[in-house]
């Protein structure tokens, strides 16, 4: 198994750098289900933070990307099933990537809640806004 890091990622993803795009493309047909590609949890993250800010794309689409990233066998994806259902919620505009993954995070754990000052991650049904 081999590591990929964000930037292998979005450059798989984006295309927009054509030798990036053509090593990264390459990195990952290397990648099988009997010797795949890892891609952690803060991977995804700082993917879905760089698709947002640098390249501007909507949550549906990055949601399409993930979700994609998540069916390739190819792949083990750390927590993927909190990822899937993080993916899912995002693509439905329901919120940040990352709140989501910390609230499915929480949840895993057994938290009964978890406690944020983040008015908009405080929106998932297993967060709870702590106010003064």
């Amino acid at each position: 198994m081999i590591g990929l890091d964000t930037n292998i990622l979005v450059r798989f993803l984006v295309q927009d750098d054509p030798a990036q795009a053509a090593a990264a493309r390459s990195l990952m047909t290397r990648c099988s289900a009997q010797a795949p590609g890892f891609v952690g949890r803060e991977v995804l993250v700082e993917t879905v933070w760089v698709l947002e800010r640098a390249y501007r794309l909507t949550p549906a689409a990055i949601s399409a990307a993930i979700l994609g990233l998540l069916e390739a066998e190819e792949l083990v994806i750390e927590q993927a099933i909190d990822a899937t259902a993080a993916a899912v919620a995002y693509g439905q505009g329901a919120g940040d990537f990352a709140d989501h993954m910390i609230a499915t995070a929480a949840t895993r754990a057994g938290c009964e809640t978890l406690y944020t000052f983040d008015r908009r991650a405080a929106r998932h049904n297993a967060v709870t806004l702590l106010v003064k």
